[in-house]
């Protein structure tokens, strides 16, 4: 910003930093980073079971301040998929693959009781449809990230390939995910965690559904788009997951996904 002062003839010109640097009013909550004009998570999403009438842990959690320990602590239950080491929980009856979601009785303001968390040492949410991603971030406060944004954060991120050393790069060989910032050098150079590999992410747009994913590649990673004839929509995917290997990776995008789509790679993140 540029501001001017006078004092007698004198002019003196001022240049006043925006109020993010000085971690001011225009700082993005602890659960997230700057990356232009969006705040976008630093972790992949954990999705989350709360009670409605626990308001301050619900609150805590919206405004980017909430830990693992405080979500535990707080009677909050880890929702994804059935049958792995972390989550306890399906989605419950009121928050079904679609995305219309019913509210708990008596919930005010409404809510069916799930909300999605960026916070460290968890693994993040699979077994989601697109529908129930953004639904779990707009009950949080946020959204998906469009594609040009994801593309954007990404930026930086080590791309190891099938050269995943199993404990610092990210996590592209592997039969699991792993938990959220637990591969110190899997950041972008924003400072976004596991954005190549673990879960593939989705993100908010959608196109036609591509035909033939087999021959296309940007800077050797695999992008499934175009060709589309109509019929369902796909909503688009980013980063690859814990199987890709040489497929992941910050170019990776695949279009060919119905937004109902859930398996145990499929994730996502959230903005604000």
């Amino acid at each position: 910003m540029l501001h001017l002062a006078r004092t007698s003839n004198l002019i003196f010109v001022v240049l006043l930093a925006p109020a993010s640097v000085f971690g001011g009013s225009d700082a993005c909550p602890a659960d997230s980073v700057r990356v232009g004009t969006v705040c976008v998570d630093r972790y992949e999403a954990s999705v989350w079971q709360i009670d409605p009438k626990r308001s301050s842990l619900i609150k805590r959690l919206m405004s980017g301040k909430a830990t693992r320990q405080d979500l535990v602590a707080g009677g909050a239950v880890l929702l994804g998929c059935e049958l792995v080491a972390d989550p306890t929980a399906d989605y419950p009856a009121n928050f079904p693959g679609n995305g219309q979601w019913r509210p708990i009785p008596g919930s005010d303001p409404p809510s069916p009781g799930v909300y999605a968390a960026s916070v460290a040492g968890v693994r993040p949410t699979t077994c989601t449809s697109w529908f129930r991603a953004s639904q779990a971030c707009r009950l949080s406060g946020k959204r998906l990230l469009r594609n040009d944004e994801w593309q954007d954060a990404a930026a930086g991120t080590p791309d190891p390939g099938d050269a995943d050393d199993g404990s610092t790069t990210c996590n592209t060989k592997s039969n699991d995910l792993v938990a959220t910032g637990s591969r110190a050098l899997c950041r972008s150079s924003w400072g976004v965690f596991d954005m190549i590999g673990n879960a593939n992410e989705w993100v908010a747009d959608w196109m036609p559904t591509a035909d033939d994913c087999s021959q296309t590649w940007l800077a050797g990673d695999r992008v499934c788009l175009g060709g589309g004839t109509g019929g369902i929509p796909a909503a688009l995917k980013r980063g690859g997951t814990s199987l890709s290997g040489e497929v992941a990776g910050v170019f990776a995008l695949t279009g060919d996904y119905d937004p109902r789509f859930s398996d145990f790679g499929s994730g996502f993140r959230c903005a604000r």
